[in-house]
């Protein structure tokens, strides 16, 4: 019986101590997590409107494709112009 009541006063003094120091480590590394968390968070959400414009893109290329038709029309146009003087 004594040493249960020893085992019991071992745990109490030594033991939970030592589980409350490393609870305590493990609450301030989860509490130091949260700023990088929202850190993160607002870095997606600048990335998400930046590809918002992805879709004027395909205007854009269409656009493109538009003009370097019309550059080699006027090209071979003036080349026919030149071949004719």
């Amino acid at each position: 019986m004594i040493l249960e009541w020893l085992l019991d006063v071992v745990l109490l003094l030594v033991v939970a101590p030592v589980v409350v120091v490393l609870l305590r480590g493990v609450l301030t590394s989860a509490n130091s997590i949260v700023p990088s968390v929202n850190q993160i968070a607002a870095v997606a959400g600048a990335g998400s409107s930046d590809l918002d414009a992805t879709a004027l893109l395909f205007t854009t290329q269409d656009q493109a494709k538009q003009t370097i038709e019309a550059a080699a029309n006027y090209g071979t146009s003036l080349n026919r112009i030149l071949d004719d003087a």
